[in-house]
């Protein structure tokens, strides 16, 4: 309905800000990582919006960037997840942190986020992985660490099959990827990991 409201900030807290416009006081709820950025500036400000419809509430929320906004939508668009958990996604790590999470798999980081459990990370990943890693690539954002995950991944499926715990393998992997860096290749990994079991 709205693409964005443009006015005088007239009131600002870390949930939600107040635009007005020629008289009209639009009620935008935000991210912290918006409250951040709007803290920084005085005066007229343009919040890109999105209109969140249900039967008991219509509920409009800010977004300082169309890439947190397109974020958020992605973010709606997987069962399970509602607005508030997408703010709640958007409040605890930056937009381009949450398409990195979700694009290189890294489950840890994406649960960690409250309100967001195991299945929920999982679909997540599932249903995002590769829209977000398409959004990173336009965008000239390398992927962190996806060719780290790839190369773990590898080694630890080796080590399985080669009769080793998964939980021993998966911690003494980390262990070495910190200690040696992204630069070790996969036939040293596994090899590390080997002496180590």
């Amino acid at each position: 309905m709205f693409a964005y409201i443009e006015g005088e900030l007239a009131h600002l807290d870390p949930t939600y800000a107040v635009l007005d416009n020629h008289g009209i006081g639009y009620h935008l709820r935000i991210s912290l990582n918006t409250f951040a950025a709007l803290k920084e500036l005085k005066g007229v400000c343009k919040l890109y919006t999105f209109l969140h419809i249900k039967e008991d509430a219509h509920t409009l929320f800010g977004f300082f960037d169309m890439v947190e906004k397109r974020v958020f939508q992605d973010l709606l668009s997987v069962s399970g997840v509602g607005p508030s958990t997408a703010v709640m996604m958007l409040s605890s790590l930056s937009a381009q942190e949450v398409q990195q999470a979700i694009a290189q798999e890294d489950i840890r980081t994406v649960q960690s986020i409250k309100g967001i459990g195991a299945k929920t990370a999982q679909r997540l990943i599932l249903e995002l992985k590769e829209k977000m890693r398409k959004a990173l690539i336009s965008n000239d954002v390398p992927i962190l660490g996806a060719s780290h995950n790839l190369k773990k991944q590898e080694a630890l499926t080796a080590l399985v099959t080669l009769g080793i715990p998964k939980s021993s393998a998966e911690k003494n992997l980390e262990i070495i990827i910190k200690k040696n860096g992204e630069e070790i290749s996969l036939e040293e990994l596994i090899r590390q990991a080997l002496k180590m079991a």
